[in-house]
């Protein structure tokens, strides 16, 4: 067969490899054998095809992957110099072969108008390290029970998107080989340049898995711990002799505001609801009165006119 008939026919071989690299680790899934015929103690097993006339010796025993997990981590503490305590957390990560991701110092204001520093930190480090690193922050501490203000552990199984992504690479790498040979054996301009158009689609795929399993890599190997510091002085109140006046001080201003919002309610419903309705009431009533007031007076003008008698004219002397 010439070279410009099987140049192209390899070529799509080619391309069909890469276009069923995604769906290699799909296809494996679906696959299922019709029956399985299983034989005695200390023998393998076979399985028989119905579409193909022959055996196939298939293991007894599937190999387990190995576990990919991410394990990341957060802490809340409280202390009394957040520099200190940020600045050994910085050591810790460092010493146990981890780095600094960010960190932040600032100053926030207290209720009493003081202002105290405050601190957050994120650290990764070794996972198998992790666990370890929260109790020597821990042990930084005057109390851990309470200066612990909130501790969180969280943990991502990656393995099935993990397998997957090797599964993908290695089609893709079978792939690369491929059109390398064909590429490696086209004399022809348009055959090359097919190909190598072909060919960088597929290395640029293959590094972008790589990207993502270096993620997976480097997710599982090292755990990110976020950790905030709090200033004690920031949330503590003032205590003397066991009374705490900030709390008295703020219950009475609480009393004085619920006083002050139970008489402007009072005010609203005197204003907007009492009174119309007492105008309403009250101005036929008063009308009612006024006229029962005018009919008396009506009546007793009356009884006085009836009661005055017409003075007697002189009879006439004789």
């Amino acid at each position: 067969m010439k070279a410009k008939y099987w140049i192209p026919l390899l070529l799509i071989v080619a391309i069909a490899l890469s276009a069923c690299a995604s769906k290699a680790s799909e296809m494996a899934d679906e696959a299922q054998p019709a029956e399985v015929y299983s034989m005695g103690a200390g023998e393998s097993s076979k399985t028989y095809n119905s579409d193909v006339s022959e055996y196939a010796l298939t293991s007894t025993t599937a190999t387990e992957p190995e576990r990919v997990v991410i394990k990341n981590a957060s802490m809340e503490i409280i202390v009394d110099d957040p520099v200190s305590i940020l600045n050994q957390i910085k050591r810790m990560a460092e010493k146990s072969g981890g780095f600094i991701v960010n960190s932040n110092l600032y100053k926030v204001t207290t209720d009493q108008g003081l202002e105290v520093p405050a601190a957050e930190i994120t650290v990764r480090v070794p996972a198998e390290q992790l666990e370890d690193i929260m109790q020597q922050i821990e042990a930084l501490l005057v109390d851990a029970d309470k200066d612990v203000s909130n501790e969180n552990i969280s943990g991502e199984d990656v393995t099935a998107e993990y397998t997957d992504l090797q599964s993908r690479l290695r089609n893709l790498e079978d792939a690369q080989q491929q059109l390398q040979k064909i590429m490696d054996a086209a004399y022809k301009t348009e055959d090359v340049l097919a190909v190598y158009n072909q060919l960088t689609s597929v290395n640029e795929q293959i590094e972008v898995l790589r990207g993502q399993i270096k993620y997976y890599d480097e997710a599982a190997r090292l755990s990110a711990l976020e950790v905030h510091i709090i200033a004690r002085e920031g949330i503590q109140e003032i205590t003397i002799g066991g009374w705490e006046p900030a709390g008295v001080a703020r219950d009475a201003i609480q009393t004085l505001i619920d006083t002050l919002q139970f008489l402007g309610n009072a005010a609203i419903w005197i204003v907007l609801y009492l009174l119309p309705t007492a105008l309403c009431i009250l101005i036929p009533v008063y009308l009612i009165i006024l006229a029962i007031r005018a009919i008396k007076r009506s009546r007793k003008q009356k009884r006085n006119q009836a009661d005055v008698k017409p003075e007697n004219p002189e009879s006439p002397q004789e």
